[in-house]
């Protein structure tokens, strides 16, 4: 048997993480049929890649759609058939969905919210209409220990995006089986599987704090190469009575 190299045990390293947090989180069950929102993105592509070899494994049993949306006002390119052979080599259906969104309707939102917002709503549209009962995106850890804490910075709450969000407003079941897997972890892949690039050129992108987060997670790391699991322990390690309470 040929000796696996480095990057093929990173590969099965990071399959293992994607299914504890299956199993952990109860992401997915038998019959479940998900929808992945393919964005074109080194995470977008590493998710239909591990959930295309998922589906093909006996337990749970479930079925994986492809969806890409296309932002018309957004100028940027995807190469389509370079995103349909990513979903073709798993047999994988490939849609792609095309919307647009008018900034100047809503002048109290930024254009990074109403655009991630049109996106999520048609996300939630072409799921109804394929008959999926869950979405699948390609959120990492690094992405969830961000969110939490530029929530706690500015918003003053304590919460993130979960493993496993139920909307009741659209029945429907968002999951993010790669909550468990570090950037880094990617971008090796990324490297070593040749994804793609795709041309983007969004004219709001730079108003995004999500950069000054990843530079606070990093000094934090520095600090303490154990802060990540820290962080992320002390979601469900909550000691109410050493917390503030007004009486």
């Amino acid at each position: 048997m040929a000796k696996l190299t480095e990057e093929e045990k990173l590969f099965r390293k990071v399959e293992e993480k994607v299914k504890k947090a299956i199993f952990d989180y109860g992401l997915i069950q038998d019959g479940d049929r998900i929808l992945i929102g393919l964005s074109g993105g080194k995470d977008s592509l590493a998710l239909v890649d591990l959930l295309g070899r998922r589906s093909r494994i006996f337990r749970p049993k479930f079925e994986v759609v492809v969806a890409h949306i296309v932002m018309t006002n957004i100028p940027y390119c995807s190469d389509m058939e370079y995103l349909r052979s990513c979903a073709e080599e798993y047999g994988l259906p490939f849609i792609v969905h095309e919307t647009s969104f008018d900034a100047s309707t809503d002048t109290r939102k930024s254009p990074c919210f109403l655009c991630s917002w049109t996106r999520r709503k048609a996300l939630f549209d072409i799921a109804k209409a394929n008959g999926c009962n869950k979405i699948a995106l390609g959120h990492h850890q690094d992405d969830i220990l961000e969110t939490l804490l530029m929530n706690m910075v500015h918003q003053g709450a304590f919460g993130t995006m979960p493993p496993r969000l139920k909307m009741d407003k659209f029945d429907m079941e968002v999951i993010r089986p790669m909550c468990l897997v570090e950037e880094k972890e990617l971008m090796r892949i990324a490297a070593w599987k040749g994804y793609k690039k795709q041309v983007k050129n969004c004219p709001y992108e730079s108003g995004s704090s999500r950069s000054e987060m990843k530079e606070v997670l990093a000094r934090l790391e520095a600090i303490n190469p154990e802060a990540r699991y820290s962080l992320w322990g002390s979601m469900t390690n909550i000691q109410d009575g050493y917390l503030p309470r007004k009486v």
